[in-house]
């Protein structure tokens, strides 16, 4: 009888469909959170250019959408159960 072996490593076989949301959850949310926060300081105390609270969070929805197309990506080119495009990961 030919021996059972399971694709990847064991941590790639133990993560979930439900590791896989979270873990892009997080990744979109921190990306808005730091895309935020990087037109708020340009726009405001350094004064780089002027952007209104819309703005500011346009800007950052737009970096979390390419975050989460990216992890989406990940999904279908990566480790299947993570949101990163390294394998393994």
């Amino acid at each position: 009888m030919p021996e059972f072996t399971l694709p990847g490593d064991a941590e790639t076989v133990v993560k979930t469909a439900k590791t896989y949301a979270r873990d892009l959850a997080e990744r979109t949310l921190a990306t808005a959170v730091v895309a935020a926060g990087g037109v708020a300081v340009a726009a405001g105390p350094a004064d780089m250019f002027h952007a209104s609270f819309w703005e500011t969070m346009a800007a950052a929805g737009i970096a979390a959408a390419g975050t989460l197309l990216k992890g989406m990506a990940a999904r279908a080119f990566g480790t299947k159960n993570s949101a990163s495009l390294a394998k393994g990961v």
